[in-house]
């Protein structure tokens, strides 16, 4: 479990095919509080620590995780956000996030206003019943407020300091980004689905988990 807080930002310097997936290596200065078997979020897809060593982590992805979030894809080289696991003792600063990517969105547009600067991120239909106007979501491991929902994109407003400590700063319009919605949403959802309750613009049967 994790909270959306992001701890510091990665270099990816390599991905290395495996036998139906990839092998990740990351430049962090995390990697001296890691071993072998922890959990570490990287652009808010939960992997487990292969090796900690040298100022790098490694870590192996599956193929569905690559069929299903940006690690396939993101260039070497590429900032990538990262956390370790909430503690039992911590606060709970962001919100709850278990590192299991619902889908992949694309950042449509960013505008400055003042300091600060408007993200509008499109999402997939399948999305809508999860997301509500002033609620979370997970946006490459950060967990960020929905200021204004639409149909089929959310518009986030981004403070100066997420803008440089994540790899916001250096995000463009077109990137594809991970999307994880809020845990909470997902039961309620899937409560509604099996009372035979339809859902506003989805079909029952149509909501994928």
């Amino acid at each position: 479990m994790f909270t959306g807080l992001v701890e510091s930002v990665g270099n990816l310097l390599e991905r290395t095919p495996t036998p139906g997936g990839a092998r990740l290596r990351i430049a962090t200065p995390l990697a001296g509080e890691l071993k072998p078997g922890d959990s570490l979020a990287v652009n808010g897809v939960c992997l487990t620590v292969i090796r900690a060593e040298l100022g790098e982590v490694h870590a192996d992805v599956g193929p569905e995780t690559l069929r299903v979030t940006t690690l396939g894809t993101l260039p070497h080289g590429s900032s990538v956000n990262l956390e370790r696991p909430l503690r039992a003792d911590s606060r709970l600063g962001g919100h709850f996030v278990q590192g299991h990517v619902d889908a992949v969105g694309a950042i449509e547009e960013i505008r400055a206003d003042a300091d600060f600067h408007w993200f509008t991120i499109g999402f997939p239909r399948q999305l809508a019943p999860y997301l509500i106007q002033k609620g979370s979501v997970a946006v490459d491991g950060i967990s960020l407020t929905i200021a204004v929902l639409n149909a089929d994109h959310v518009d986030i407003m981004i403070v100066p300091f997420t803008m440089a400590h994540t790899s916001l700063g250096q995000a463009q319009a077109h990137d594809r980004v991970n999307l994880e919605c809020d845990m909470v949403g997902k039961y309620v959802v899937r409560a509604a689905e099996l009372a035979g309750l339809t859902l506003t613009a989805v079909q029952p049967g149509e909501v994928r988990h």
